[in-house]
């Protein structure tokens, strides 16, 4: 199994907690500032406990670095039957594009994790103002799917309005 990937000057590795305020710092200001998502650090369990949440049975955390930077993140929580939660995956605004490949690096490593676990599906939730990483999912095989009809060990949160479903 690939511990990490490595690609135009981008490093994708398994998180560590030396990068849990570097995370933090990702994160909030894209939720909140660059998204007006109204969300704090304290509603967010698997931000404030990233090891406890993603890092057991199916499930894990990366980040991407670049000059020993965090630029991007993602993760997968493992909720039974096969199946993963997508969730944390961020990427540092001036990383985003094609022209770095950061989000892609990071879907393709959470995906080859999943496939080398044998997951099934992965699921996900999202904000309707996020239309640049709505269109990121669906360009990836993630097809919209109604709340209803995930899965009951799915980790809602009150922000999101949007759900995927990708089956590997």
């Amino acid at each position: 199994m690939q511990n990490y990937m490595q690609t135009m000057n981008v490093q994708i590795i398994p998180f560590d907690e030396k990068y849990q305020q570097a995370i933090e710092d990702l994160v909030l200001p894209i939720q909140q500032s660059e998204f007006g998502v109204r969300i704090t650090r304290d509603e967010q369990t698997d931000l404030i406990d990233i090891t406890g949440t993603f890092q057991k049975g199916n499930g894990n955390f990366w980040v991407a670095l670049r000059e020993g930077k965090v630029v991007g993140s993602i993760g997968v929580v493992d909720i039974g039957n096969g199946q993963v939660a997508l969730k944390k995956m961020f990427v540092n605004r001036q990383w985003r594009g094609r022209e770095h490949s950061v989000g892609a690096s990071l879907m393709e490593c959470a995906k080859n994790w999943c496939r080398e676990k044998s997951v099934k599906q992965i699921f996900l939730g999202t904000t309707a103002q996020m239309l640049g990483a709505r269109r990121f999912y669906e360009k990836n095989n993630f097809a919209e799917v109604d709340k209803d009809e995930l899965p009951s060990a799915f980790p809602t949160v009150h922000v999101d309005s949007k759900f995927y479903r990708c089956d590997l």
